[in-house]
């Protein structure tokens, strides 16, 4: 362990920071490309601990990188200028779930997926879903203000925090919000730390929302000859007054990988699939699913295949969590693009997606939350053939150009890290490129919070100094 960290060492509980190789290689990177290794890994058990370490860095300027699960898709949590990595990890307790309330007060570290089933066991509802719920953690979805397919009907991750504890750069801690449903007392500065990327502060706790849980889910699994049969069956189904929970979409080369990975035959000759699902009272949506499965049907699907109660849903939607898995399963690399676009472009989107797979050579899979417009938009990449990464980022240029002209974003929900970073300036306005930095200024003078990501504090400030620490 570098000298000038021996002093946190001896300062923390013992093993709650280490410069073990093997686990500061754990520790460096997400499931995206890059990677770095850190100097140290913090493993702190308490927020105490989490003070002593922001506040030993600030004095010192030793970078910090926050890491919750280590699940993101865009390097979020890559410590590219080393320092010490601050895991969340050991902070997973769910210290109250108040039924009369409607709250959860949780520690950051929190598993989604156990969050959600504990809260359902009493009859709650936790609804932001994030494909890997059974892996990520309440505060990597804060940082990135996940949302996952029922954000259609429910909101992302921002509308269910109520409070947050926050320790910022210098080993301060805040407590934002409040555990009440409404609440206008100056800004609202708890939300404001959503989707900051580990960037302002670090948060510990969150206090959330729940809602009552739904009791009865039924969902529809529709195959379909085109892609704008299925986005024009989606159009309609909003058209005839219908707010799913949610509405989800594949395209064929996606349809492809899951048929082979899966073993499924019903998707066999499909170019695409559509997953509508509907929550509420057993009578309603029952009686909704028929007349939405009567307009789904007007668009000439292949197969239609109902699903009534929590456990038949739960087999169409394991369906939908082999995606990612089948892509990998190809042996290609994914660059996973969650761009967003206004609800009326969906047709367009997958169009351009056609195009762009012929003008560049490279096989092109779309997607995801239809309903929103949040489309997975993933680049295959062979990166054994001469040229792949010049072709592949030429591609990027070109999707990111043509999501931003028609309004859309370069990123609905995974965030910026590094993997966005070269579209940044094109998709955020000067003004409010120098809003993000007079607020990362305010809030972190040293630069020591997640340095290295798509905030710059200008040369002249400390983050962009060479450390002798």
């Amino acid at each position: 362990m570098k000298a000038a960290l021996r002093p946190l060492a001896r300062a923390l509980p013992s093993g709650e920071l280490t410069a073990d190789p093997a686990i500061c290689q754990a520790h460096a990177g997400d499931k995206w490309l890059a990677s770095h290794v850190p100097d140290a890994v913090a493993l702190p058990r308490s927020t105490e601990s989490v003070v002593s370490i922001l506040s030993f860095a600030h004095r010192r300027g030793i970078p910090i990188t926050a890491r919750g699960a280590g699940h993101g898709y865009v390097g979020g949590c890559v410590p590219v200028q080393g320092g010490i990595v601050l895991s969340l990890a050991r902070l997973n307790r769910i210290r109250e779930i108040h039924p009369r309330d409607f709250v959860a007060v949780v520690q950051s570290g929190v598993i989604t997926q156990k969050l959600q089933d504990t809260v359902e066991r009493r009859g709650l509802f936790y609804p932001p879903d994030p494909a890997s719920r059974s892996e990520c953690s309440v505060g990597g979805n804060i940082a990135t203000n996940a949302g996952g397919p029922r954000c259609l009907k429910y909101g992302v991750t921002r509308d269910y925090v109520l409070g947050l504890e926050v320790v910022l750069a210098d080993g301060i801690v805040v407590r934002l919000g409040s555990r009440t449903h409404k609440n206008k007392t100056g800004f609202d500065l708890a939300r404001f730390f959503v989707g900051s990327e580990g960037l302002l502060g670090v948060v510990t706790e969150a206090t959330l929302k729940l809602l009552p849980l739904p009791p009865y889910r039924a969902a529809l699994a529709a195959g379909f000859g085109t892609t704008r049969d299925a986005s024009r069956a989606l159009q309609s189904v909003f058209r005839a007054g219908f707010l799913p929970c949610a509405l989800e979409v594949a395209d064929a080369f996606t349809l492809a990988a899951a048929a082979k990975r899966t073993g499924s035959r019903r998707l066999a000759g499909c170019e695409a699939h559509l997953i509508a699902e509907l929550d509420g009272q057993s009578r309603s949506v029952r009686s909704e699913l028929r007349e939405v499965e009567r307009v789904i049907g007007q668009h000439r699907p292949r197969f239609i295949e109902r699903a009534l109660g929590a456990i038949e849903c739960e087999r169409i939607w394991q369906l939908r969590r082999e995606f990612s898995y089948a892509l990998r399963d190809t042996g290609l690399t994914k660059l996973n693009e969650d761009i967003a676009v206004p609800r009326s472009r969906l047709e367009a989107l997958f169009a351009f997606a056609a195009r762009l797979q012929r003008k560049h050579g490279l096989p092109v899979a779309c997607f995801g939350h239809a309903g929103d417009g949040n489309i997975h938009t993933n680049i295959m990449v062979d990166r054994t053939q001469p040229g792949a990464e010049t072709r592949s980022r030429a591609a990027l240029d070109d999707l990111f150009r043509q999501v931003l002209a028609w309004g859309g974003v370069i990123t609905g929900e995974h965030g910026v890290g590094l993997a966005k970073m070269p579209w940044w300036n094109q998709a955020v306005s000067p003004e409010v490129r120098q809003l993000h930095a007079a607020i990362k200024r305010a809030l972190d003078p040293k630069g020591i919070l997640n340095p290295g990501k798509f905030v710059s504090l200008g040369a002249g400030d400390p983050s962009h100094r060479q450390r002798a620490w």
